[in-house]
């Protein structure tokens, strides 16, 4: 099939609005009804007058956005030293290994891709592509995760493609979806959790009875629709619109998705209900999918509007003390008599720490009244839905940077806070969240470790975006600083850490491939021009591949 191009969207231009809103130090506002309006009109932070004047600067602040760029040649050079095309990397033992006994696919490589073309590191780049041209094969007798394969694997091709137009990117990765399409033949149409690229087969998972993780299969649709939209197979399209519609058709009354369904009948299964693994990419792809297809398909802002209300409504929560607002996990059980009966747990991963920006990216999007919206937004700009969304947003962060008040400065895999019914008062943990299990000089519990997730500096990237406040990009420095401080491996890389909370920090001999895929790269957003990557233009996937907003010729037929 010929490969077509198309023009980009000519999306909302919220950069365009920042710009407007700028202060004219010589006269005033260049936008008049900024300060026609009471200040206390504008929504965000409780600092409304200097938030406003913040508004000017959204200008890179060079040393920060280059000492990134060193943390990412660091950690890239090392890998490409010791391990180049391995999946993964083993920075203190220097060496690579692979998903599966045959091989690999070079996971690190086509995640890393696009980081090195946004921070225009030519030559490493080169050598990059080089390596995909001539040396991935995606011909592995082997079983891979369909959802990170997808997200990691195919979302760097096509994101590569995005920011490069080179061919070669678009082949590999029509060639890897045809591969990873059977795991989409099933009675409900939901993708099985493996598929073995050589065979062209799906796989059920060995775990969890043969069900399918709801964050996972609802968690290919950026991915395959932008290849569709590419190549003109609506093939690509009608499998991942699929896993929509059967989601649509039995989601549950209160609007939240349990963490697995039954891809035999499509139906969700009894299993908990959380924002944390499992769940979380559920919520961040139906708001992205809205805007994929700049605004066009009302279905996914209706789905989405649904979910959040459901989470507003049953999972956030206020820590007793501080008031910090956070999320809970649902945990179905039965009583005595065999009655359901749904538990609150007070625990929050750190994975969660993504949704901050994103509830406040849905504000301005699909809680927008009118689009475009001013940097940062005027009440009147967002519906009720919005303006919680955006509360809420900006809450969540904060309590996101509280969990970040270490020995280390880094946050915790997962924290837990306190309830009155928890039992735990008077036995010296503090008041509103805590890592449980932790104790003086004993193991750090799997809680307490640090392994370079991206999540918090996302959401700190996404609201310095929306608004301009210099708190953000404050805080996304003190975090790369702890990275840097207890993270680096002086010989090449970076590692994870077994306890937070622990200096001296105890490593562990592993470097995750999001931190140059999605730490990094959102750390040299938040202190680049915000003409690189505009929200306006892009949307990123869940690995923080950046893909085009686009005007397709199709929508959603459900």
């Amino acid at each position: 099939m010929a490969l077509r191009r198309r023009n980009m969207a000519s999306a909302p231009t919220w950069r365009d609005a920042a710009k407007d809103a700028a202060p004219d130090r010589a006269t005033n506002l260049k936008n008049p009804s900024v300060v026609t309006n009471r200040l206390a009109d504008f929504i965000g932070t409780a600092d409304v007058q200097r938030q406003v004047s913040t508004l000017a600067n959204f200008s890179a602040d060079i040393p920060k956005r280059d000492a990134v760029v060193a943390a990412f040649k660091h950690a890239w050079l090392a890998y490409e030293r010791d391990a180049m095309g391995d999946d993964e990397y083993h920075p203190i033992s220097r060496k690579g290994s692979n998903l599966t006994e045959v091989g690999g696919i070079g996971y690190t490589v086509v995640d890393s891709l696009d980081t090195m073309i946004i921070m225009g590191l030519h030559d490493e780049y080169a050598r990059a592509r080089e390596w995909v041209a001539t040396k991935m094969s995606f011909d592995q007798d082997a079983q891979f995760n369909t959802f990170e394969t997808t997200i990691r694997v195919l979302g760097g091709l096509l994101s590569a493609y995005a920011l490069t137009e080179d061919d070669m990117y678009l082949e590999k990765a029509k060639d890897l979806a045809d591969r990873i399409l059977p795991a989409f033949d099933t009675p409900s149409g939901l993708p099985l959790s493996h598929i073995n690229l050589a065979q062209r087969k799906g796989y059920k998972t060995h775990d969890n009875r043969g069900l399918v993780s709801t964050a996972e299969v609802s968690t290919l649709q950026l991915e395959f629709r932008y290849l569709s939209y590419l190549t003109d197979n609506d093939v690509y399209w009608d499998v991942v619109e699929k896993v929509m519609q059967t989601i649509k058709t039995n989601s549950l009354h209160t609007g939240l998705a349990s963490i697995f369904m039954n891809p035999e009948d499509g139906r969700f299964a009894m299993s908990a209900i959380r924002l944390g693994s499992r769940g979380d990419s559920y919520y961040e792809y139906l708001l992205k999918q809205y805007i994929q297809t700049n605004f066009s398909e009302k279905v996914y802002q209706e789905m989405y509007d649904f979910a959040i209300n459901g989470v507003q409504n049953f999972l956030i929560k206020k820590s007793q003390t501080a008031r910090l607002t956070y999320t809970s996990e649902l945990i179905p059980e039965r009583d005595g008599a065999g009655k359901l009966t749904w538990r609150l747990v007070p625990k929050q991963d750190h994975l969660i720490c993504f949704f901050g920006g994103s509830l406040m990216l849905g504000a301005v999007t699909a809680g927008a009244v009118d689009k475009p919206v001013t940097i940062p937004p005027h009440t009147k700009q967002l519906s009720a839905i919005g303006q919680r969304d955006w509360k809420t947003g900006v809450e969540l962060i904060e309590t996101c940077m509280r969990t970040h008040e270490t020995a280390t400065g880094l946050s915790p895999e997962i924290v837990h806070f306190r309830i009155p019914s928890d039992g735990l008062s008077g036995s010296g943990i503090p008041n509103d969240w805590y890592i449980k299990g932790a104790k003086p000089g004993a193991p750090a519990p799997y809680d307490a470790r640090y392994i370079l997730r991206p999540e918090t500096v996302e959401s700190l990237f996404i609201a310095y975006r929306l608004t301009g406040d210099e708190r953000y990009r404050k805080y996304g420095w003190q975090i790369f600083q702890a990275i840097e401080k207890h993270c680096k491996i002086e010989t090449g890389g970076y590692a994870s850490i077994v306890n937070v909370d622990k200096v001296p920090v105890e490593h562990e001999d592993k470097m995750e491939t999001f931190l140059m895929s999605e730490t990094l790269k959102y750390l040299y957003l938040l202190f680049e021009d915000n003409s690189v990557l505009p929200l306006d233009k892009y949307v990123f996937n869940t690995e923080a591949h950046p893909f085009p907003i686009i005007n397709p010729k199709r929508h959603a037929s459900f």
